[in-house]
């Protein structure tokens, strides 16, 4: 489409005679493209010396579309000879700054466009004059082992664009913000301190192409000083200087300015692996609320230096740094970025818009905050953009007086009052969106606590957490509100004690003290947990990262599954290219999804069983997620795994899919070599060793401490042979073992037993034999004599420890289980869960329909008390100690309305468990069992 047959909007000439003499200038044109000149050169004197220097040539780029006549521009710039780049550029700019212009005030290209357009053209100016003086420096010999085919990658320079330019928003009139850097491994040795100063030269003579004023204009001022220590670095640094300074030294500013950086000129790949290696500095790990903080100072800065406090007065008012300003916007947008870009990659946008938009669609900001702050970016920027095609000004100042002001209005064909009144109403809009986001209100005054929290509350300031200046800042303005939460507690001391558990845990304080800020739904959640679960506080006070996944927007939303999570840890650790990385990422994840599962059973949003089932998920995510980086690490010492490889059943609790917080993971490796006798790789192994060095690594990722902790505990003791046999047994040993040798409570084991990862084939075998197994006819009532000398010695070693014992103990859930998988074997039945076990005992009539029910219910309790206790403390369940709040959940759980009435419960269950249990053992069943003989 032609330029003229898309113009909606046209300018009033401010100055009618400037703008008759622009149109008879180009006499032929059509009337509605003489009017935009008319009403461009009437506003804007710079514009219309431009149109009068350039008739000849606007007058055939009108007459075709602006696409077209950018791609031109674009085109005669790339070709023009290294001994003409000055005059040329300075032509160009001229060109695409009245392309550009016109085709934003004649409303042809949207604000996107008209900024690409500009930033377009710096990307390829800068790219030429860099190149020209690196060519030059070649041709003088100063760059040793260049040649001319080093000139396509600027003898290993790059041109970071950064802020406007990096984003592709540079505005009208904007200068170019560049970092240029050189990949210093292209340079060895005494080559390399040669090559330098030249590199410093040709940077100079860039900019200075760039910036020169001459009688036919400049490209662009070009700013070098975002660079690291601009004052005494120079102008052109080694990647490797440039890395260190940041990980050293490197501030919040400059990251967030390297949020837009972009590689637009010279090495481009070189520039881009920078990027890439700079990412760490850039995007942390962890949700970054402290750069919130440090935004809202930058902001407070700038304003102090440049006089911008106070109400908004529009005559003057700095429409990029002011109160409401482009700035505000950019800065809101940057710092949510960096808060939560180093855990969604999709955040990582350079554009401010696009940013927003990313932004809502992840819940960091609300619908109508970005709809208002885009629109108003759009106006925003169009008046930016006026105010400097005005006289080609580095200005974002609105005019000083009233006829700047009726200029103004002409230019955006508006009436003066009505523009005034947006402007005042869109820069106030912007400032009250922004200002709650920078600078919370604070807090009122603290509660009375009572007698001695005055005391606790003191000692704070002693904690490792509070040991900084701005910690306590923070924590300063959060005091007041977490003091009252914990006030509202059922027992606000015990709950002071609890939350001071976790402060004095806190290894540092700021990143923590400002996600409370910013999220205050945490400090609710913290004192919720300080009044109830002190075992979670503490935890907390380890991990407070976990803290990130509340707010990270799916904290609340339906359980994944196993698959799901999965994948997400694989994801996760994708993520790392380093082994003991991906170990230090898994152990990250893994406690988010941890202390979710907590959150949401303490909070009654899911009860034991569920909480129960998501524990397992959560471990059987683990397993398989660690299959591939343990495997690879090991296949590239000792080659793939032989035959078929391995698989990993799930025992005990794990098979069942019933875990704790606290669970460990009983868990056997079957390997199939299918004959093949070692492994081959780089350091062959023989089968047997192979799987069980294999196992032992797998074990030690999942226990060794790191810097993040540990996954779990492994617990093998149900392998063939328990302690004595080898770590990973073959498929033909284990059949063996299984039919031949094993005692009646390793089949019992057997019955829960679920294939976890590993080889799907060979997990299929074995679930297949194991079906087979426990279908096979037995003598029940050989099975009944060992299970109650079984009993008996558990009995004899572990007694029941108290009125709330849940585990061990006559009648309690060791008990049942032993029951149930006894019920399993008898009647052949491959089910997995006690309910189930216990439903096939039922089933083969060798119990009533009563007993089930009653032991069902019993292991209910027991398991629903025990799920509770290991939440709430960590370990063995002790009434006493509880806080009202603990003891509250306990009892929520347990569906009991007293600590008396639970012990009771516990006891009646555990007697008529315990009767039943022993009856049981002394009657064959009907028939001698479905699997008898």
């Amino acid at each position: 489409m032609t330029f003229a047959s898309r113009l909606t909007r046209t300018p009033r000439p401010f100055e009618p005679d400037r703008g008759r003499e622009a149109e008879a200038l180009l006499p032929d044109l059509a009337p509605e493209l003489k009017a935009l000149l008319a009403g461009t050169a009437g506003c804007s004197p710079y514009l219309g010396g431009l149109i009068g220097k350039e008739h000849a040539w606007l007058e055939q780029a009108l007459s075709g579309s602006p696409e077209d006549a950018l791609a031109g521009i674009l085109a005669d710039a790339a070709a023009l000879p290294d001994a003409e780049i000055g005059p040329g550029l300075r032509q160009g700019k001229r060109r695409v700054a009245l392309l550009a212009g016109l085709a934003d005030l004649g409303g042809v290209w949207p604000l996107e466009k008209v900024t690409g357009a500009l930033t377009d053209f710096a990307d390829l100016a800068t790219d030429r004059a860099l190149k020209a003086a690196v060519a030059r420096q070649i041709a003088r010999r100063k760059l040793p082992g260049a040649t001319e085919d080093d000139i396509a990658t600027a003898g290993g320079i790059v041109a970071l664009a950064m802020g406007k330019m990096g984003a592709h928003e540079l505005n009208y009139s904007s200068d170019i913000d560049l970092i240029v850097l050189f990949d210093g491994d292209r340079y060895e040795g005494a080559d390399y301190h040669e090559a330098r100063p030249a590199l410093v030269r040709a940077t100079r003579e860039m900019a200075q192409t760039l910036s020169e004023i001459t009688s036919e204009g400049y490209v662009f001022r070009t700013d070098l000083r975002l660079r690291p220590d601009a004052s005494v670095t120079p102008v052109c640094l080694s990647m490797d200087a440039a890395e260190t300074y940041y990980e050293s030294v490197g501030r919040t500013w400059e990251r967030a300015a390297y949020v837009k950086a972009r590689p637009c000129a010279g090495d481009i790949a070189a520039g881009e692996g920078f990027l890439g290696r700079l990412t760490p500095f850039v995007w942390r790990k962890h949700l970054d609320f402290a750069a919130i903080q440090d935004a809202h100072d930058m902001r407070l800065r700038i304003r102090a230096h440049k006089g911008l406090h106070g109400a908004i007065t529009l005559e003057g008012h700095n429409m990029k740094l002011g109160r409401g300003g482009i700035r505000e916007i950019e800065f809101f947008t940057q710092t949510r970025q960096i808060i939560a870009g180093g855990r969604d990659p999709s955040l990582r946008v350079r554009g401010t818009v696009e940013g927003l938009a990313r932004l809502t669609d992840k819940g960091w900001v609300p619908e109508a905050a970005r709809d208002t702050l885009t629109d108003c970016y759009r106006f925003h920027r169009e008046v930016e953009h006026r105010v400097q095609m005005i006289a080609d000004a580095q200005t974002h100042n609105l005019p000083g007086d009233a006829e700047g002001f009726d200029r103004l209005a002409a230019f955006m064909d508006r009436d003066t009052a009505d523009l005034r009144a947006e402007l005042h109403q869109r820069l106030s809009t912007v400032h009250e969106v922004t200002e709650g986001f920078f600078a919370p209100q604070a807090a009122g005054d603290a509660p009375d606590l009572g007698e001695g929290a005055q005391e606790i509350v003191d000692r704070w300031r002693s904690y490792p957490a509070l040991r900084s200046a701005r910690a306590q800042e923070i924590f300063e303005r959060l005091k007041p509100d977490l003091l009252s939460g914990l006030s509202k507690a059922d027992r606000p001391r015990e709950a002071l004690e609890q939350f001071d558990g976790f402060l004095r845990g806190l290894p540092a304080g700021v990143q923590v003290f400002a996600l409370f800020e910013a999220n205050p739904q945490l400090v609710d959640l913290i004192v919720d947990i300080a009044a109830t679960a002190p075992a979670l506080a503490q935890y907390l006070g380890r991990n407070a990262q976990v803290f990130d996944a509340v707010i990270g927007g799916a904290f609340f939303a339906a359980w994944p599954g196993a698959g799901a999570l999965t994948e997400r840890l694989v994801a996760a650790m994708d993520a790392e290219d380093d082994y003991e990385r991906k170990l230090d990422a898994a152990r990250r994840w893994q406690k988010e999804w941890r202390f979710r599962i907590g959150v949401h059973h303490l909070r009654g949003l899911i009860d034991a069983d569920e909480a129960g089932r998501e524990y397992a998920d959560l471990a059987e995510a683990v397993l398989r997620g660690l299959q591939g980086p343990v495997t690879a690490e090991f296949a590239r010492k000792h080659g793939p795994a032989p035959g078929r490889g391995a698989a990993v059943l799930g025992m005990g609790s794990l098979g069942a899919r019933q875990l704790s917080v606290t669970s460990d993971l009983d868990v056997i490796v079957i390997y199939d070599p299918q004959d093949q006798e070692s492994s081959e790789g780089r350091r062959p192994l023989n089968t047997r060793a192979y799987f069980a060095r294999l196992t032992q690594a797998f074990v030690t990722a999942l226990t060794a401490p790191t810097a993040e902790g540990t996954l779990y505990e492994v617990d093998m003791r149900l392998r063939p042979s328990g302690r004595q046999g080898p770590v990973a047994t073959s498929l033909g040993s284990f059949r063996s073992y299984q039919q031949d040798e094993a005692w009646t409570w390793e089949h019992m084991a057997l019955t829960r037993a679920r294939f976890i990862m590993g080889n799907a084939g060979l997990g299929a075998d074995i679930e297949a034999f194991r079906q087979d197994l426990l279908a096979t006819p037995r003598d029940a009532e050989k099975v009944l004599t060992d299970v109650s000398e079984m009993r008996r010695r558990l009995a004899e070693a572990y007694p029941a420890e108290s009125a709330f014992a849940t585990k061990r103990g006559a009648g309690r859930m060791q008990d049942i289980d032993l029951l149930a998988q006894t019920a399993a074997l008898l009647a052949g039945s491959a089910a997995q869960t006690t309910p189930d076990q216990l439903a096939a005992g039922g089933a083969i009539g060798w119990l009533t329909t009563g007993e089930v029910e009653t032991l069902t219910r019993a292991h209910g309790l027991f398991w629903r008390v025990q799920a509770a206790s290991r939440l709430l403390t960590g370990a063995q369940l002790k009434v006493e100690e509880l806080g009202e709040g603990a003891q509250g959940f306990l009892l929520r759980q347990a569906e009991t309305e007293s600590v008396e009435a639970l012990s009771a419960e516990l006891a009646e269950c555990a007697e008529a468990a315990d009767r039943i249990i022993g009856a049981a053992l002394t009657r064959v069943p009907p028939g001698n069992g479905g699997a008898g003989t």
